[in-house]
């Protein structure tokens, strides 16, 4: 748990007072590699910080029985279907494990609490937000300015631990192409 406490820290110092009551919050949960954290359809509840492990965003298309991987959260860092959590509106694609999870969560109603009654719950949740954004926009801008081999580089460059640990089915797909078309940049490149 104190990972948490220091992810939150690099961004705004939280009192022991503040601490504590949203440490009190927290429920461990483990997951089983390949467990849906959520489903298609289903409402986001919870925000989680995977102490351990890899988690996949994925839209599922039952029509052709392809999926498109749309973004990974690692170790040390927050996930959640986030625009679900904050509509409190079914999620169009799901969550899975791709790894065995250990995580910290804390429910929609839970963080409302930490918002309502700690001095810097509103400023960590706006950074959160902001933090997404640019993550969120950067991959826009990528997949439509850049080509399948920059975005290819630019990965293997800003997330090397991505490129080691992911099966390249999802990584071809996270960045646009077929896992054909990414063999053969791989082998350009080598």
């Amino acid at each position: 748990m104190i990972h948490i406490r220091e992810y939150i820290e690099k961004t705004v110092v939280i009192s022991d007072k503040d601490w504590e009551l949203f440490s009190s919050k927290l429920e461990n949960k483990f997951f089983k590699k390949k467990t849906k954290l959520l489903e298609v359809g289903e409402t986001e509840n919870y925000i989680s910080f995977l102490e351990k492990g890899i988690t996949r965003f994925v839209i599922p298309n039952k029509k052709t029985e392809k999926e498109t991987t749309f973004g990974f959260c690692f170790k040390n860092e927050f996930v959640s279907a986030y625009d679900s959590f904050l509509t409190r509106k079914p999620s169009l694609y799901q969550l899975e494990a791709l790894t065995d999870l250990t995580t910290w969560r804390i429910s929609y109603n839970d963080l409302q609490e930490v918002y309502q009654n700690t001095i810097v719950g509103n400023q960590i949740g706006r950074l959160s937000s902001e933090r997404l954004f640019l993550i969120k926009s950067k991959r826009e801008q990528s997949l439509l300015n850049n080509s399948a081999e920059e975005r290819y580089l630019n990965l293997f460059k800003e997330r090397p631990n991505l490129i080691k640990e992911i099966p390249l089915k999802y990584i071809a797909s996270y960045i646009g192409v077929t896992a054909q078309a990414l063999s053969r940049i791989r082998k350009r490149i080598s």
